[in-house]
C-alpha cells in the first residue's frame, strides 16, 4: 500500500478469481494465509507477509495440512462447528442436518510451479479444496481456523465449513436454507449468518439451532456485514436499499437507508472507527458515521458523511467490492472498470 508496487502474482488456474479473503487470526505469528475462490476451487495461499518467526509458524501449520490432505482423511466433523439441527421452530425453518457422504470437497496439494521461498518458508498456493460447483464466496471465522464457502449449488450442499488445522470439511445443512446469497460468522460468538433472497437466518453452531430469522422487507439481498460488537447487522440489496438490524431489539429492520440509485453490491463496517460504507452499481460509495453506544438505552446514530466517486459504470455494473483498512480511516474500492481506488482520511 505504501509503495503501490506489485509484490506477488500467482497464476492459480481453474477459472476466474471471484473472491479473496485474508485470514483474520488475532495472533501476529499465526495463519498468514489468503483464501481465494477460483472456479470450482478454494485455494489457500501462504502470503509471505510475516517476519521470520511468523513464517516458521505458518509453514509448520501448512505442512501439517498438506500431510493430512495427502493422507486423504475422510473423517467427518469440525469440532464445535457441528451440524445445525432443528431448534423447535416451525416446519418451514427446520433444517435438520446429517452430513451427506460423497458431497464434501476434496483437499489437495497445489503444484510447486508458482511457489518460492522466503525466510525458509514456501510462499504461494499451498492447498486447494475442490468442489463440484463453482465457488461464489469465502469467509473466515474470527479465530482464523475455520473457513465457510458458498457454491453455486441450489441444494443443501451450497454452504460448507472447513477446519484448516485438521483439513476437514463439513456440510452443515441437510435441507437447503434457501437461495443463499452471502455468509458471515459472528465476531465473538458461534453464530453463522446465512443471507437468503429475502431473509437473514442466524444459526447457533454449538447448540445446533436456528436462533433468529431477520425479515428484511427487500426483494433480493446481496451482501451482509456484522458490526464488531456483534449486536448489529447491515445487509445490502439489489433493490437499492441498505438495511440495519439491531439483534437485541427486533427481527424487523431498525432502519432502512435508500441513498443509492442502483443495486447495492457490497457493504462493510470499519473494525475500529464508527464508519460504515456501501458500494453500488451507480459507481458511488456512500460513507456513513455509524456510532453504536455501549449504553443499551441509546439507539445507534447513523449519519451520511460522504459520497466517493471514482469508478465508471461498465455493462451496468459499478462497484464490485469495498474494504476498509483495518487500522486507518481508509477505504479500498474495486469496480467493473478494472480499477482499485484507495480513499484516505475519509
Amino acid at each position: 500500500v505504501d509503495t503501490c508496487l506489485c509484490r506477488y502474482i500467482w497464476s492459480l488456474g481453474g477459472g476466474p478469481v471471484v473472491a479473496v479473503a485474508w485470514n483474520p487470526s488475532p495472533d501476529a505469528y499465526q495463519h498468514h494465509l489468503l483464501a481465494a475462490a477460483v472456479g470450482k476451487w478454494v485455494v489457500l495461499i501462504a502470503t509471505g507477509t510475516a517476519e521470520e518467526d511468523g513464517s516458521e509458524v505458518t509453514e509448520s501449520q501448512l505442512a501439517a495440512v498438506e500431510k493430512l490432505a495427502t493422507s486423504g482423511d475422510e473423517e467427518t466433523g469440525c469440532n464445535e462447528l457441528d451440524e445445525v439441527k432443528d431448534g423447535g421452530l416451525e416446519d418451514d425453518d427446520k433444517e435438520v442436518s446429517k452430513v451427506k457422504k460423497g458431497s464434501k470437497p476434496t483437499w489437495k496439494i497445489c503444484s510447486s510451479d508458482t511457489q518460492e521461498r522466503r525466510h525458509g518458508a514456501v510462499v504461494g498456493p499451498r492447498v486447494r479444496l475442490e468442489f463440484t460447483e463453482a465457488v461464489l464466496s469465502v469467509v473466515w471465522h474470527y479465530k482464523g481456523d475455520y473457513l465457510a464457502s458458498l457454491t453455486a449449488s441450489s441444494g443443501s450442499d451450497s454452504v460448507s465449513i472447513h477446519q484448516i488445522s485438521k483439513a476437514k470439511s463439513q456440510m452443515p445443512f441437510a435441507k437447503s436454507p434457501g437461495k443463499v446469497q452471502a455468509l458471515s460468522f459472528h465476531p465473538s460468538r458461534p453464530f453463522l449468518f446465512v443471507v437468503t433472497q429475502q431473509h437473514v437466518k442466524v444459526f447457533h453452531l454449538v447448540e445446533q439451532t436456528l436462533v433468529k430469522k431477520l425479515m428484511s422487507g427487500c426483494k433480493w439481498l446481496s451482501s451482509l456485514d456484522v458490526h464488531p460488537s456483534g449486536d448489529h447487522v447491515i445487509v445490502g440489496s439489489y433493490d437499492r436499499r441498505v438495511v440495519w438490524f439491531d439483534l437485541d431489539l427486533s427481527s424487523a429492520p431498525y432502519k432502512t437507508l435508500k441513498f443509492h440509485e442502483k443495486a447495492v453490491r457490497n457493504i462493510q463496517f470499519h473494525k475500529r472507527y464508527p464508519l460504515m460504507a456501501s458500494g453500488s452499481d451507480d459507481g458511488n460509495v456512500h460513507v456513513f458515521h455509524s456510532m453504536v453506544y455501549s449504553d443499551l438505552t441509546r439507539n445507534p446514530l447513523i449519519v451520511p458523511l460522504k459520497v466517493l466517486k471514482g469508478h465508471e459504470v461498465v455493462g451496468g455494473i459499478g462497484i464490485f467490492s469495498i474494504a476498509f483498512h483495518p487500522r486507518q480511516p481508509w477505504i479500498f474500492t474495486a469496480g467493473a472498470d478494472g480499477i482499485i481506488n484507495l480513499f484516505q482520511d475519509i
